[in-house]
């Protein structure tokens, strides 16, 4: 069963209503090792997404997409606008003119979605970055699409793989970013963009596993 459009505007959404929940936990791993703004710079551009999406829920999936990431950028300061814009910009390029996603439709936007974003930050898997969390979300999307898996099942294993990359990210020292200022002093915190990264991919598995 496909995912539609409402039921992106509706993973959207729900993002958003997660971030908010999340604010403070965000910005407090970000007070360890970065600015301590994440959480609070994500929670405004999503608010900010929300005022967006009823203008632009009759449109094409890559459109809704796109608004989110164009929003994001304007809204969002610090590392996050850029990353998290260039990830949903890329997404809808990914999906334009669809009206709903297949599980291939949804490992090609989640590809270009993660490259966009390691071209963008300049990442790689190690150094303590929401690349941490989405690569291995990536594979394991990957593997369970080319194993026959049905939808929700390949989304709940690429959240798992968030999940431990997120974890991964407590010993690492940061070689990007703020948090690579510090040098050693970063290992034993936990990413915040990683941790972001896994809630984005966890509302996706939860909101489209349970859609009707």
């Amino acid at each position: 069963m496909p995912v539609s459009r409402d039921d992106v505007l509706e993973w959207i959404r729900n993002y958003a209503g997660v971030i908010a929940e999340n604010n403070q936990y965000l910005t407090q791993l970000d007070a360890a090792i970065g600015d301590a703004d994440h959480g609070a710079n994500m929670n405004r551009g999503f608010q900010a997404v929300l005022g967006k999406l009823p203008g632009v829920a009759d449109k094409d999936i890559g459109t809704i997409l796109k608004t989110v990431g164009m929003t994001l950028l304007g809204t969002v300061g610090g590392a996050g606008g850029p990353l998290y814009g260039t990830f949903f910009i890329q997404a809808g390029t990914a999906t334009a003119g669809k009206q709903e996603l297949s599980l291939d439709d949804w490992v090609a936007a989640l590809d270009s979605a993660i490259q966009g974003v390691k071209m963008r930050g300049k990442a790689e898997p190690g150094d303590k970055t929401m690349i941490d969390a989405l690569t291995p979300a990536l594979q394991a999307v990957k593997d369970a699409a080319a194993d026959g898996q049905p939808l929700g099942e390949a989304l709940h294993r690429s959240a798992q793989a968030a999940e431990q990359g997120m974890k991964a990210t407590i010993p690492l020292v940061a070689r990007k970013g703020r948090a690579s200022y510090l040098g050693e002093r970063s290992a034993d915190h936990q990413d915040p963009g990683a941790t972001s990264s896994f809630l984005l991919l966890d509302s996706a598995a939860r909101v489209w596993s349970d859609r009707k």
